[in-house]
């Protein structure tokens, strides 16, 4: 029994090893998007963007982000902002009337304009779509109202459409860097979460995207369906309409590398709020069409509870071994991928935060299976 399990944690850092290679493979591969800056001459077909916003208690952040929107270096009669309200219980929606006042581009539409609160559980999806039904632009883009995106962000989405003329298109998101434990934690899960969305797409693998920032075709939405037949799944809007591109609409799908198309979020503010994220997240890792992400997904798992059964079967010496060679690999993929968001220096905490990387990966997707969970103040099944 001893062999067997020595033998099971070898073939599972193999074959781990070789997943973080290939990523690294396929990263090293990507190159900057050389599409440079929209001119602003008036004569210039520009793509016509509509940003959608799902809100929900978004009172402290909307108005940063609706500023930093209407900051871009783009003309803004060639873009809107749709805001749509997820049944707010503080100011959102007032602060963006307020707005809206000053700025027609901005609009607030309402989730409580089309369903009743207890009959949906996609609130998201549904509010996606309302907003999708209201946009005037030939291209959805949209983003988190806690998030802030760059001045040249709609410059770039332009330029990459007019050259790769795709339907779909991921782009980078980071955490906003702040001092603190918890963050530079999550700074290192999302900074492997960011590198391998980047390599992955831009390899022409997993269906992985962010709705942070990510833009799609609206003839396209149509074309597919927009959500349907994953509608009733309460997380995944932005990767489930990625795969249902990719499969019926010949993968036209692009991935903008730019430092200056990643869009900054916050990082969870506390550990509860972090791990109900993650079980978010990983709720619908059952639900997924790829299957490229779901063997690779559970490769992931059970790498990392090898080492809960290695730890509590006493097999210490697998264990350090095993750990050695996870850290070494993760390091080496994560070092390209640090240069590019400039968190070079976050990569000095890595090997402190093994083991609580281990512990919370293993509950956060065995939760993400099994229990409910708390998100905007809403228990999600």
């Amino acid at each position: 029994m001893p062999y067997a399990l020595d033998c099971i944690v070898a073939i599972l850092t193999i074959l781990y090893a070789g997943l973080l290679l290939a990523y690294r493979y396929w990263y090293h591969k990507l190159k900057y998007f050389d599409g440079g800056v929209a001119s602003t001459n008036s004569e210039n077909q520009y793509t016509r963007f509509s940003i959608i916003i799902p809100a929900r208690n978004e009172a402290a952040n909307i108005k940063a982000c609706l500023d930093s929107i209407l900051a871009q270096n783009y003309p803004s009669a060639f873009f809107e902002i749709i805001v749509i309200d997820d049944f707010s219980e503080d100011e959102t929606a007032a602060i963006v009337k307020a707005m809206h006042t000053k700025n027609e581009s901005i609009h607030l539409l309402s989730l409580s304009s089309f369903f009743k609160q207890d009959e949906i559980s996609a609130f998201k999806k549904k509010a996606i779509e309302q907003a999708v039904l209201h946009a005037k632009g030939d291209w959805i883009i949209t983003t988190d109202a806690d998030c802030i995106v760059p001045s040249q962000w709609l410059s770039l989405y332009h330029q990459f459409i007019v050259q790769q003329q795709p339907v779909f298109v991921a782009a980078p998101v980071m955490f906003i860097k702040e001092s603190g434990v918890l963050n530079t934690f999550q700074l290192l899960d999302f900074l492997a979460l960011q590198g391998i969305t980047a390599a992955a797409v831009g390899a022409g693998q997993h269906s992985m995207s962010n709705g942070a920032n990510l833009a799609f075709e609206k003839s396209a939405f149509i074309a597919v369906g927009g959500y349907q037949g994953v509608d009733e799944i309460a997380s995944g809007d932005d990767m489930f309409l990625m795969h249902k591109m990719k499969k019926t609409l010949s993968n036209r799908i692009g991935y903008l590398f730019h430092p200056d198309a990643i869009v900054l979020t916050k990082a969870m503010p506390n550990w509860k709020d972090l791990i109900m994220q993650r079980i978010r997240w990983s709720s619908k890792a059952r639900f997924y069409d790829d299957n490229s992400i779901f063997w690779v997904l559970l490769l992931v798992y059970l790498y990392n509870f090898s080492f809960l059964i290695l730890l509590l079967t006493g097999h210490f010496e697998t264990l350090f071994i095993s750990l050695a060679f996870k850290t070494f690999f993760e390091l080496y993929f994560l070092d390209a991928v640090a240069r590019f968001y400039q968190l070079t220096p976050t990569l000095k905490s890595f090997v402190f935060f093994q083991p609580l990387h281990i512990f919370y990966t293993i509950i956060a997707g065995l939760f993400g299976q099994v229990k409910t969970y708390t998100w905007k103040g809403r228990r999600v099944k």
